[in-house]
């Protein structure tokens, strides 16, 4: 069993207040940080040079249009 499913299932067997209690810290948590580590670290690392690549390919064809 993994430790997202432990946690899942020990989330389901706390008491109602509790489970409103955990829900509100678990929103305060900025996943959106992650997200931009992740994708800083992607971008270190080459994961993205593909897509860079491609739009660049893209745009001196003539296919791309400015952005609104």
């Amino acid at each position: 069993m993994s430790t997202v499913t432990e946690i899942l299932e020990a989330v389901k067997r706390l008491p109602d207040a509790q489970k409103s209690e955990f829900l509100e810290r678990l929103a305060e948590i900025d996943f959106d940080d992650a997200w931009d580590r992740q994708i800083e670290a992607d971008a270190q690392a080459g994961r993205l040079d593909r897509f860079i690549d491609e739009a660049i390919r893209e745009h001196r064809a003539g296919r791309s249009r400015p952005f609104p």
